[in-house]
């Protein structure tokens, strides 16, 4: 059996976490088992779905490296499919055509509520006459369509993540509505629990992996498997993503969406490895770094929690923190520079490349996400500082001017500024002067950055200088230390 999965989001909004970490679930068990990941977009939703939703899923899926084997698969596109295999249920005395008002459900539903029942479907328009059914619609009745499902029978099946798994049909809120009332009669559009089995069936899924909150889906769906003659594909019902709280993640945590992800400065390789993470462990319980494929060689579902997993950003932060320490400076200018020039700072990314790098570089290991570059890196691109408190002090300390005035002097004499030769105009300041070298390297950190914390400050003082901005700032040092 060749194992095929799926992961089909609906293009109602943007890519959330947590379908991008069932995706990421499946893609991996699907490489684990040499199988087939499949891309299916659940847009029968025709009042919500939109275009730029679909185009964000597929960017978002390929930027975390998700890549699909078949699809996307469209359910729009199949809406003829849907249609008959409802007409097949019906010759089959499967299903049945419901005209119940909106009134009669709603009276109905508070009867229960006033009894102290669990509001449910009471199945009263299952056995219609045909001259009943003629007499509703002669009054202008649009039916739904419902799928019989017996009070009595007992849904099993074994979860891949929970185990043994039991549902009564008394439990399912009785027969369910698998297609919309349609305008001019006939079959409407279909509903979700109807249409994704239709589709499993006919792409041959042989698991389905998604969040726990799908549970109650499954046993209506498992039904719906058997009224076809189809096989039951195997379930695993994942933990859900968590805040600190223990309550389920949205959008009042923060951001959810994929790209907001992206567009924070998280890298895509720390945001699959996070979450795969969120509910699995790999069997060395210490290994917190792999790739997509080094996880995909690992992954078993003997190994996904049942709790729910809380999404922690401290340790999100961390994990990216690792990744950007670690990448190649010419990958992280690459990523760096969107992040610049969205910041307005005037550069070139063609003829500016090495000086960009050297940026990259200095700053490298103190990112945590791409977007810290912004403020670690602005004393790079502007011509004047504004001294933070601890700099004007540092600069009216006794002896700083003198210090300045000396390393100013040694490049107005033309010296080739390199980390060595910043270092040899540092020893002479500091003889010349009789001066101790801390003396020195503050007065020159707070003239060079205005600051008195930052980058190292030689490999950014021969950045300066490429760009002539370190004598200028001499000049408005030793102007503040007057």
């Amino acid at each position: 059996m060749t194992v095929r999965v799926r992961i089909a989001p609906s293009p109602t909004g943007k890519l959330h976490i947590g379908t991008a970490r069932t995706a990421v679930f499946n893609w991996l068990f699907a490489r684990h088992h040499d199988g087939k990941f499949i891309l299916r977009i659940e847009d029968t939703d025709t009042e919500r779905s939109r275009e730029e939703y679909t185009q964000n899923i597929l960017d978002g899926l390929t930027w975390l490296g998700l890549n699909w084997d078949e699809g996307p698969i469209f359910q729009s596109h199949r809406l003829d499919v849907y249609r008959q295999r409802v007409q097949d249920l019906l010759d089959k005395k499967l299903a049945y055509y419901c005209y119940c008002s909106e009134a009669e459900l709603d009276t109905m539903r508070e009867a229960q509520k006033a009894r102290n029942e669990a509001p449910r479907y009471d199945n009263r328009h299952r056995n219609l006459t045909p001259e009943q059914q003629a007499t509703f619609a002669a009054e202008g009745r649009r039916p739904v369509i419902r799928f019989k499902i017996e009070d009595d029978r007992e849904i099993v099946w074994n979860d891949m993540v929970r185990g043994h798994m039991s549902w009564r049909g008394s439990d399912l809120g009785g027969d369910m509505v698998i297609a919309r009332a349609a305008d001019r009669g006939g079959i409407g559009q279909p509903l979700y629990n109807f249409a994704v089995v239709v589709d499993d069936v006919d792409m041959q899924i042989t698991h389905v992996i998604r969040g726990e909150d799908h549970i109650a889906n499954t046993a209506k769906q498992i039904l719906l498997y058997e009224a076809f003659g189809a096989t039951v594909p195997k379930f695993a019902h994942t933990p859900l993503i968590l805040n600190m709280e223990g309550r389920k993640l949205s959008k009042r945590d923060g951001v959810t969406s994929i790209f907001d992800f992206k567009e924070m400065g998280f890298v895509a390789e720390a945001m699959v490895n996070y979450m795969t993470l969120l509910g699995w462990s790999p069997p060395d319980s210490t290994q917190e770094f792999f790739t997509l494929e080094e996880a995909a060689q690992q992954f078993s579902f003997e190994r996904v929690n049942k709790a729910g997993a809380k999404f922690d950003w401290a340790k999100l932060d961390w994990i990216n923190s690792q990744y950007l320490h670690s990448m190649p400076v010419e990958k992280l200018t690459d990523l760096l520079i969107p992040y610049w020039q969205a910041a307005g700072y005037e550069f070139d990314s063609i003829s500016d490349r090495a000086w960009l790098e050297k940026i990259a570089s200095v700053i490298g290991a103190s990112l945590t996400r791409l977007k810290d570059a912004v403020d670690m890196s602005w004393l790079f691109f502007t011509h004047s500082l504004t001294y933070s408190e601890d700099a004007t002090h540092q600069l009216q300390q006794e002896g700083s001017k003198a210090v300045l005035e000396g390393v100013l002097s040694a490049l107005n004499n033309g010296t080739e500024l390199t980390e060595a030769s910043s270092q040899d105009i540092i020893k002479q300041v500091i003889k010349a002067k009789n001066v101790k070298k801390g003396l020195v390297m503050r007065s020159l950190r707070a003239a060079l950055t205005g600051d008195m914390q930052g980058p190292d400050l030689i490999q950014s003082w021969v950045i300066l200088h490429q760009r002539q901005f370190d004598k200028p700032r001499l000049e408005q040092a030793i102007a503040t230390a007057n």
